[in-house]
């Protein structure tokens, strides 16, 4: 055999092997890592005054969004399209809860909460958190929830993230549900989730 033909099949060897142990490496032979963990224990109050906890999302499917009521566009919104997508689910409805725990403990009271999801749009069953400045920043932690206050005196904001948390009924986070999607397009993602799609 001819010396530079050698060559060549010895440098193609190398480079398959090579490119085995880069392929090992960046982890396609490496078992899946786990999923990240979103959600976790909590100890906040609901509309009502009672003290709740993570037991409260079990059950049944909850669509957990984080936000404030004194927000002027993206929380009201994003409550709306929930409401609208519930109503998409048919018989399924009944087996989602909204879920909308406050990033603003200093204003949003279990009455101000009581008060703002008692709108005709909401379902009854919508719940509402609160808590301390300590619990809300702990719940905010384990949802991975980013917020801060913007601006001093009664009327400041709060940034916050815009994100929908689908969670099943054993408590465990399923999916993200994006900011801004129309109504339709959240009744499908929850359906999905819901027949393990």
């Amino acid at each position: 055999m001819p010396r530079h033909r050698l060559i060549a099949i010895l440098a193609g060897v190398a480079a398959v092997l090579l490119a085995g142990v880069l392929v090992f490496r960046a982890g396609v032979f490496d078992a899946a890592p786990p999923p990240a963990a979103v959600g976790g224990p909590f100890q906040l109050i609901d509309q009502n005054g009672r003290p709740t906890t993570e037991q409260a999302l079990k059950g049944q499917w909850n669509a957990v969004f984080f936000g404030f009521t004194y927000c002027p566009d993206v929380c009201p919104g994003t409550l709306q399209a929930l409401a609208v997508a519930s109503d998409q689910l048919g018989p399924k409805a009944k087996d989602l809860k909204i879920v909308f725990i406050s990033v603003d403990p200093a204003r949003d009271t279990p009455a101000q909460l009581k008060s703002y999801l008692s709108a005709d749009y909401l379902p009854k069953t919508t719940l509402g958190l609160t808590g301390t400045t300590e619990q809300v920043a702990a719940a905010a932690k384990a949802y991975r929830v980013y917020y801060k206050q913007v601006g001093e005196g009664p009327g400041y904001s709060v940034d916050h993230s815009t994100a929908i948390y689908l969670v099943d009924p054993k408590g465990r986070f399923d999916r993200v549900i994006a900011y801004n999607l129309p109504p339709e397009e959240i009744a499908r993602q929850i359906k999905d989730a819901m027949a393990g799609r």
